[in-house]
Formats: structure tokens, sequence, C-alpha cells
């Protein structure tokens, strides 16, 4: 944990304190000679200084702290200086007056936490470092800092050893376990990875989250055979995992197992816990499966009525995209609704849907349709040209002609759609009874679909 967010809400009783002990005023006190005087100045300008810095006028600020110096050179002064050029970005300035106010008070927490900050904004890891070694002194939450500095620095040694000591005394954590799998990604050390995850399953055999890792661990390596003794050996400690099956219906599909690859996946599909992305990608690949395997459709027909309430788009999208392939269009086309109602602006899949409509003769729905994504994408010239091409179906010359060309403004080099709006406009025309426009829109369309003639 980075003690920053400590300090930041503590930052109004800093400045209180920064008034009292650190500048040792007492305002409070009746002036009684040319002494109160100076006091009264500097707290006039000190408090002006707070108030610029809390409007954000960080040079204002330092411009106050400037004639405080004047009048009484405390730590406090050079402290709140450090942090307005921080502000700054005034890094050379703010390091200078930072290291003035820690020479003064060496062991004080917050002076040493704003020049830490200084060096973490420059990048100095070196310094950096050297200033949280003195805050750890104070607060052993800058540990993980540390560890984090000596990964910045390259001395990994240290940096696992830091780590090693904080989950011996803290316990596992996540962050930690972030920071240790940099180091062994950086340094290739997968052997050691794999060992450090053995010996936490070792310790407590109990815990799933030690299987999982580790299976996920030796998957990542290639090391297939393990992981999968590893999730049978999940298996036996806790029959009633979820999770495992994350792991296991790849391992089943890869041996071949379908059947125990299949009620996997069904586990995986219908259990609350396993969060919706997770179930996306199982869902995929039970969808790629059965496509290579048809005569599993049953099973994927079932699973997906088991989930309707739990679909996500991109699931959806995969269905109908799935259909589409069997050439199954009604279904494929309820997918792609279903998922319009999950992303109702998602252009590519408003387009699939509109060609489906217009392929299965929903001509009156694709009118509707097409017209609410030309209100939405008015410049996409393929809306135009479903609208147009479902008015001709209905047999509305009129307004075919109307969209069509409309559209044709938004067509910019792109010969094939150029012809599909002239043959279409052919078709409006003639339905129209105007001959002869009908036959120059074809003619305009063979030109484009033969170039060379």
């Amino acid at each position: 944990m980075n003690y920053k967010h400590y300090i930041i809400a503590c930052i109004l009783a800093i400045c209180c304190s920064a008034q009292t002990s650190y500048a040792q005023i007492d305002f409070n006190q009746k002036p009684t000679d040319d002494l109160g005087n100076v006091e009264d100045q500097f707290q006039e300008y000190f408090f002006e200084a707070l108030k610029q810095q809390g409007i954000e006028n960080y040079q204002r600020a330092i411009d106050a702290l400037m004639k405080c110096k004047q009048l009484d050179d405390k730590s406090v002064v050079y402290y709140q200086l450090g942090k307005n050029y921080n502000k700054l970005k005034n890094f050379g300035a703010a390091e200078d007056a930072l290291k003035k106010a820690v020479s003064k008070e060496p062991e004080n927490e917050w002076y040493l936490d704003e020049l830490y900050d200084v060096y973490n904004q420059q990048g100095d890891t070196k310094k950096a470092i050297k200033t949280v070694k003195q805050l750890v002194k104070h607060h052993p939450d800058y540990r993980q800092d540390l560890a984090s500095l000596y990964i910045k620095s390259k001395d990994y040694k240290e940096a696992l050893k830091l780590l090693d000591e904080l989950d011996k005394e803290f316990g596992i954590s996540a962050d930690r376990d972030y920071l240790r799998n940099q180091v062994y990604s950086i340094t290739g050390r997968d052997a050691d990875r794999i060992d450090n995850l053995q010996e936490r399953l070792d310790k407590n055999p109990e815990d799933e989250t030690n299987y999982l890792t580790l299976i996920y661990r030796y998957s990542e390596t290639g090391e297939t055979e393990k992981a999968f003794n590893t999730a049978q050996q999940l298996l036996k400690v806790h029959p009633e995992s979820k999770l495992v099956h994350l792991a296991l219906y790849k391992f089943y599909l890869d041996k071949n197992q379908t059947e125990s690859a299949i009620a996997s996946m069904k586990i995986v599909l219908t259990a609350p816990e396993i969060n919706p992305d997770a179930k996306t990608k199982v869902l995929n690949d039970f969808i790629n499966f059965v496509a290579k395997n048809p005569q599993h459709e049953k099973d994927l027909i079932d699973v997906t009525a088991m989930i309707d309430d739990s679909k996500s788009f991109r699931t959806l999208v995969e269905l109908a995209q799935y259909y589409l392939k069997l050439e199954d269009k009604p279904k494929a086309l309820m997918y792609f609704e279903d998922a319009l109602k999950l992303e109702p602006t998602n252009f590519a899949v408003i387009k699939d849907a509109l060609l489906l409509q217009i392929d299965l003769d929903l001509n009156e729905k694709a009118v509707s349709k097409s017209q609410e994504a030309i209100e939405l994408f008015p410049a996409q010239p393929i809306l135009y040209l479903i609208n147009g091409v479902a008015h001709n179906h209905l047999k509305q010359a009129k307004k075919a002609i109307t969209s069509l060309e409309s559209g044709l403004d938004y067509v910019i080099e792109d010969p094939k759609m150029e012809a599909d709006f002239y043959t279409q406009l052919s078709i409006a025309y003639k339905l129209s009874n105007n001959n002869t426009k009908s036959e120059t829109f074809a003619k305009k369309a063979a030109a484009l679909k033969n170039p060379n003639k």
C-alpha cells in the first residue's frame, strides 16, 4: 500500500500541525513587541499560501511562502515550498526545498514522503529507494513500495526477498503477487514461480485458489499434463468446485474426451459464481467445437437455453455467426436482434441484422429499422441501400428513389456499392414506369460491373 493515500486524507491535519508543532507559533498570543509583528506577518503570508495552494494557484502560494522564509525559514516553509514546486513539475526546486526541510527535521515522515513523490515522478529510482528506506522506519507499509522500486532498479533478488518477508508476515496478497510475477516474467524464472506456488499449495492444501493458480501457470508453460493432474487433485479435495471446470473442459477437449468436456462446459456456463467474460470464452469454444462436431448441436441448444438470462453481447453475436454458418438465417437474426438489445448502436450488428431481414423478406421491418439506423449513422451508404431495396420489394418506388439518391452522395471510391445503388435505382424507376431512366441506371451499373467492356 502506498501511504500517500493516508497523507492526502490527513492534509488538513498536516497544515494545522505545521502551524503549531513545526512553526512553533502561538497564533492566539497577542503581540507584545516587534517579534509579535513578525509573527503576525508570518501568519498572514502562511495562510495566504495555504489558501492559494487550495485553489491551485501554486505560483502565488510560492510567492507567499518566500515572504514567510524571509521572516523565519522554518522547516514547514520549505515543506510547503516543495509541495507547490512539485505541483508545478519544477522538480529541481521541489527537491532542493524538501531536502532543506528534511535537513532540519530528518525523521519527519511527511517531508520524506513528499520528497519520495518528487523522485518517483522524475523516475529517479536510486534516490527514491534511499528515501523509502527512511520512510520504512515510520511505516512498514512502505516496504511494498520498496519492493516495487527494487524491481525498477533490476535488483530482483532484493525484491523477492522483501516480498517473501511480507508474505510471511501478512499472508498472500494479490498486489504482491503481481510484483512477484513481474520478477518471474522479466527474469524467465518460471521454475521458481512454479516452486513458489507448489509450496503454497503444500502449506495450504484446502485453498482452492492455490490449485487454480498452479493450474494456470502449468498451462502457461505448456506443462498440460501437470496442469490436468492438479485439476484432478483439486476435484478430489473440492468435488463441488465449479471454477476448476474452466480448465478441465479444455483438457478434456484436447484428450478427445467429448462427453466430459461437454459436462464441464455446462457446469461453467450455468455456475453463478463464474463471471460473464469467462462464460463467454467457454461458450465461444463450445460453439466452435459444435461447428466441427455438429452431432453435438443439441447440447449447444440445451445449454444456451439454460443461460438465456446471462448471455453477453459477444456471446449472442457468436451464436448468430454460428447459425449463419449453418445457414439458419431466422435463428441468426434472432440472436443478432438479442445482441442489439444490449448494444443498440453497434453498427456492424445493425448492418448484419438488416441484411438478414432483407434475405428473409421482412421488408417492412427492414424499412423501419434501416430508417432508425440512418438517424444514428447518417453517412453510412449501406443503410440507404438496404432501405431502398426494402422499399423496392414493397413496390414503393418513390420512397426507394428518395433513399437511394440520398445514399449515393455518401458512396466514395466503392464501385461495387455504387453499381448496387444504380441497379436498385433502375428497379425503382422501372416500378414507376420510367423506362428511360431505368435503362440509364442499368447501363451505369453494368459499366461499373464490367469496366473492360
